[in-house]
Protein backbone atom coordinates (compact mmCIF):
# COMPACT_ATOMS: atom_id res chain seq x y z
CA UNK A 1 0.00 0.00 0.00
CA UNK A 2 1.40 3.39 -0.96
CA UNK A 3 1.36 6.32 1.37
CA UNK A 4 0.00 9.69 0.29
CA UNK A 5 3.33 11.36 1.10
CA UNK A 6 5.70 12.79 -1.42
CA UNK A 7 7.46 10.37 -3.77
CA UNK A 8 10.23 12.78 -4.69
CA UNK A 9 13.05 14.44 -2.78
CA UNK A 10 12.30 17.91 -1.47
CA UNK A 11 15.04 20.51 -1.69
CA UNK A 12 16.76 21.07 1.65
CA UNK A 13 16.55 24.85 1.16
CA UNK A 14 12.77 24.61 0.98
CA UNK A 15 12.69 22.50 4.13
CA UNK A 16 14.92 24.92 6.02
CA UNK A 17 12.93 28.00 5.01
CA UNK A 18 9.61 26.36 5.88
CA UNK A 19 11.02 25.22 9.24
CA UNK A 20 12.14 28.77 10.02
CA UNK A 21 8.73 30.18 9.07
CA UNK A 22 6.96 27.58 11.23
CA UNK A 23 9.27 28.52 14.13
CA UNK A 24 8.37 32.18 13.71
CA UNK A 25 4.65 31.34 13.58
CA UNK A 26 5.01 29.27 16.74
CA UNK A 27 6.85 32.12 18.47
CA UNK A 28 4.04 34.53 17.55
CA UNK A 29 1.45 32.14 18.99
CA UNK A 30 3.44 31.59 22.18
CA UNK A 31 4.02 35.32 22.65
CA UNK A 32 0.29 35.98 22.21
CA UNK A 33 -0.58 33.34 24.81
CA UNK A 34 2.10 34.60 27.21
CA UNK A 35 0.99 38.22 26.86
CA UNK A 36 -2.67 37.27 27.38
CA UNK A 37 -1.87 35.42 30.59
CA UNK A 38 0.55 38.10 31.79
CA UNK A 39 -2.00 40.85 31.11
CA UNK A 40 -4.75 38.98 32.90
CA UNK A 41 -2.62 38.27 35.98
CA UNK A 42 -1.25 41.83 36.22
CA UNK A 43 -4.47 43.59 35.13
CA UNK A 44 -2.86 45.41 32.19
CA UNK A 45 -4.95 47.53 29.85
CA UNK A 46 -4.22 49.89 26.97
CA UNK A 47 -5.81 53.18 26.02
CA UNK A 48 -6.89 52.83 22.38
CA UNK A 49 -8.98 55.65 20.89
CA UNK A 50 -10.10 56.86 24.34
CA UNK A 51 -11.19 53.35 25.36
CA UNK A 52 -9.49 51.06 27.86
CA UNK A 53 -8.82 47.72 26.15
CA UNK A 54 -7.68 44.82 28.34
CA UNK A 55 -4.28 43.39 27.50
CA UNK A 56 -5.97 39.99 27.34
CA UNK A 57 -7.76 41.13 24.16
CA UNK A 58 -4.52 42.42 22.63
CA UNK A 59 -2.79 39.12 23.40
CA UNK A 60 -5.72 37.18 21.95
CA UNK A 61 -5.42 39.22 18.75
CA UNK A 62 -1.72 38.37 18.49
CA UNK A 63 -2.53 34.70 19.10
CA UNK A 64 -5.20 34.81 16.39
CA UNK A 65 -2.77 36.31 13.88
CA UNK A 66 -0.17 33.68 14.76
CA UNK A 67 -2.65 30.84 14.22
CA UNK A 68 -3.78 32.38 10.95
CA UNK A 69 -0.16 32.64 9.82
CA UNK A 70 0.43 29.01 10.85
CA UNK A 71 -2.53 27.85 8.73
CA UNK A 72 -1.34 29.83 5.71
CA UNK A 73 2.11 28.28 6.13
CA UNK A 74 0.60 24.80 5.94
CA UNK A 75 -0.98 25.75 2.60
CA UNK A 76 2.32 27.26 1.41
CA UNK A 77 4.21 24.12 2.43
CA UNK A 78 1.85 21.92 0.43
CA UNK A 79 2.31 24.17 -2.60
CA UNK A 80 6.10 24.38 -2.32
CA UNK A 81 6.58 20.65 -1.86
CA UNK A 82 5.10 19.91 -5.26
CA UNK A 83 7.76 18.79 -7.76
CA UNK A 84 6.61 21.37 -10.31
CA UNK A 85 7.03 24.38 -8.01
CA UNK A 86 9.68 26.77 -9.27
CA UNK A 87 10.51 30.37 -8.48
CA UNK A 88 9.38 32.85 -11.09
CA UNK A 89 9.15 36.63 -11.07
CA UNK A 90 5.92 36.23 -13.03
CA UNK A 91 4.23 35.06 -9.83
CA UNK A 92 4.57 38.60 -8.47
CA UNK A 93 3.14 40.40 -11.49
CA UNK A 94 -0.51 41.36 -11.48
CA UNK A 95 -2.42 39.48 -14.13
CA UNK A 96 -5.68 41.34 -14.70
CA UNK A 97 -6.99 38.79 -17.19
CA UNK A 98 -6.77 35.92 -14.71
CA UNK A 99 -8.69 37.84 -12.03
CA UNK A 100 -11.53 38.80 -14.33
CA UNK A 101 -12.10 35.38 -15.86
Amino acid sequence: MQSKGTNFPVDSKKKAIIAILFTVAGAICVSGMFFSIYSYVNNISFLIINTQVPGLIVGAAVLYLGVRYFISLIKLKNELYQPTSRFSWNNFKKNKNAKNS
